[in-house]
């Protein structure tokens, strides 16, 4: 299915309104760094985080935002304190994320991490929004509700993902019947060579001190796990026009090589730079236009070499399960990234061993029967009864609903 865009709308005249979901998470503080180095060029309009109050606080302060939202509707009276004084509104709970994102804003950046970034980015993209999506789970878990939304209502949905982002800039939209295939570059993350024996007993300290990208804990472990380039490979399919069998995965350790696109005639065409996620937000954030940033420029002759290999699908088994997600279609990828984000969850607790979340996830598919996507409502039922089985799997005791928001800062 491809990739939906509105009209262009270049940067000249006013500030662009900006709204940033998830703002103190690592993609919101580096959204935030950018604007805060051409502030001329940017009216912040909302910005939310889940519990982190002191951080949003200081963050709407700083750029004057004219609405501050926390997820956790407990912490309301401390926002509200935090932030007495100011003109700055506030609220709080779920229903509040979304009518943030339904503020009247140009550029939404969708950076709350997991199924909870669904409702959210539906109310951005509803609106007709540009949307810069760097929540992989919407796609994965709605991914062709979610293009039907961005087609009725005219948004432009830009990736933020650094492989998305990277395929998306040499990716011929034009003749999309070209491409021959489609390389996700990964890191590998920190156990690339680690002995699986050694793997079993890696502890949640180790598995979020990602070698070269600074990503929230979550994402640290799904790139440990290799679960991360799995969902990418299902986001990519929603993204960009090509089958599941033109995706492909190419471990990369430098992080230089952020993806690639092969053409018909042999070409491939790659975009390189160096590891800082500043980099694809700024050509979101500026777009169509590309703004200064200050990232560090490429040096390849310092570099010297880089380097390529297969990945090894005993090591990572989180790459079959999400391709078999993915060929399987319907609510399998809701599935998959449900028992997912329970197993991380259990992990990061101390609950549940490193290997043991490719365990749980592949369980959890295999007890729950795939079925067609009508409706939000049909991956509602499969997202929380995925929730409920991956949590009794991981020996975590029931929830009323079986859902855990995986939601950052």
């Amino acid at each position: 299915m491809a990739l939906e865009t509105g009209e262009d709308k270049p940067m000249g005249g006013p500030p662009r309104r900006v709204s940033i979901l998830g703002a103190t998470g690592s993609v919101g503080r580096n959204t935030l760094d950018l604007i805060g180095r051409q502030p001329e060029n940017y009216n912040v309009i909302a910005l939310t985080a889940q519990r982190n109050v002191e951080l949003l606080a200081a963050q709407a302060r700083q750029c004057n935002a004219e609405l501050a939202v926390i997820g956790d509707e407990s912490r309301y009276a401390d926002l509200r304190d935090a932030l007495s004084g100011s003109d700055i509104a506030v609220a709080a709970g779920a229903e509040a994320l979304c009518e943030a994102a339904g503020r009247p804003s140009d550029w939404v950046m969708a950076g709350i991490v997991g199924a909870a970034g669904l409702d959210p980015t539906l109310a951005a993209i509803r609106r007709g929004a540009i949307v810069a999506l760097a929540n992989k789970e919407c796609l994965v878990c709605a991914g062709e509700l979610m293009l039907e939304e961005v087609r009725q209502s005219g948004a432009t949905l830009l990736p933020v993902d650094s492989e998305h982002n990277a395929i998306y800039q040499v990716f011929d939209f034009q003749r999309p019947e070209t491409v021959d295939r489609i390389i996700l570059t990964a890191s590998g993350g920190p156990f690339l060579h680690l002995d699986v024996t050694a793997m079993a007993q890696v502890t949640p300290a180790q598995a979020v001190a990602h070698p070269n990208w600074d990503m929230g804990d979550k994402i640290s472990v799904d790139s440990a796990t290799m679960m991360n380039k799995g969902l990418e490979m299902i986001e990519a399919y929603h993204l960009f026009p090509v089958r599941a069998d033109q995706i492909e995965t190419l471990i990369h350790p430098q992080s230089v090589v952020h993806s690639l696109v092969g053409y018909v005639d042999g070409s491939v065409l790659a975009q390189l730079g160096a590891p800082d996620m500043r980099t694809p937000i700024a050509y979101t954030l500026a777009w169509p236009d590309r703004m200064v940033t200050p990232s560090d420029r490429l040096d390849l002759a310092r570099i010297g070499n880089l380097s390529f290999e297969a990945p090894d699908p005993m090591r990572f088994p989180s790459l079959r399960l999400a391709r078999e997600a993915l060929q399987a279609g319907g609510t399998a990828p809701t599935v998959l990234n449900a028992a997912n984000e329970i197993a991380v969850a259990a992990f990061l607790a101390e609950h549940l061993g490193f290997l043991e979340i490719a365990r749980v996830v592949e369980e959890t598919l295999s007890k729950i029967k795939v079925t067609s996507v009508a409706d939000l409502t049909d991956i509602t039922a499969a997202d929380a009864q995925a929730r409920a089985t991956a949590r009794q799997l991981a020996g975590l005791p029931a929830l009323g609903d079986g859902r855990l928001s995986l939601v950052q800062g």
